[in-house]
C-alpha cells in the first residue's frame, strides 16, 4: 500500500471517529461502551463479563465497571448462569432496550439526514466497505 493511501486512510478515519465522538455528546447519547454492550446484548442473549469482555476486546474489569453502569440505570440486570449458579449474566431490560432503541433510531435519523444527498448505491458502497474494512480489523488483531 502506498504511503499517500496510508495517509489519506488514517487521517479520514481520525476525522471519522472525531466527528462520531463530537456527535454523540452534542446529541445526549448513550455512552459508546453503553450502546455497544446494549447492542450485544440484544442481538445475542445474555451474556457473562468474560464473554462480553473477549467480543469487545476488553479486559474485564472495565466490562464489570460499564455494566455495573448501566445496572444501575436498570438497562441491564443480573440473572444467574444455569451451567454455573455462581456466576451471572447480564440481560438487557425492557428499559435498556427502549433506551437502545431510541438511540438507534436517532442514529438512523442522523445518518439519514448526512447521507440524503448520496445515491442507494454510494450508500450501500460505503456500508460494504465500512464492514469489509471491520471484519479485516477483527480477523488481523485475533491474539
Amino acid at each position: 500500500m502506498s504511503q499517500p493511501s496510508l495517509e489519506l486512510i488514517e487521517k479520514e478515519i481520525t476525522d471519522f471517529i472525531r466527528r462520531i465522538v463530537i456527535s454523540e455528546k452534542r446529541n445526549d447519547q448513550l455512552e459508546r461502551s453503553a450502546y455497544i454492550i446494549l447492542r450485544i446484548l440484544s442481538s445475542n442473549g445474555p451474556s457473562g463479563v468474560k464473554s462480553l469482555a473477549e467480543a469487545l476486546q476488553l479486559d474485564i474489569s472495565t466490562i464489570s465497571r460499564q455494566a455495573a453502569a448501566l445496572e444501575s440505570k436498570s438497562y441491564v440486570q443480573r440473572i444467574p448462569n444455569p451451567q454455573d449458579k455462581r456466576a451471572y449474566f447480564y440481560q438487557i431490560t425492557t428499559l435498556g432496550e427502549e433506551e437502545l432503541d431510541k438511540n438507534k433510531q436517532r442514529r438512523f435519523e442522523r445518518l439519514g439526514k448526512i447521507l440524503e444527498d448520496w445515491s442507494e448505491e454510494e450508500q450501500l458502497a460505503f456500508g460494504k466497505l465500512l464492514q469489509k474494512y471491520n471484519q479485516h480489523v477483527v480477523e488481523r488483531l485475533k491474539p
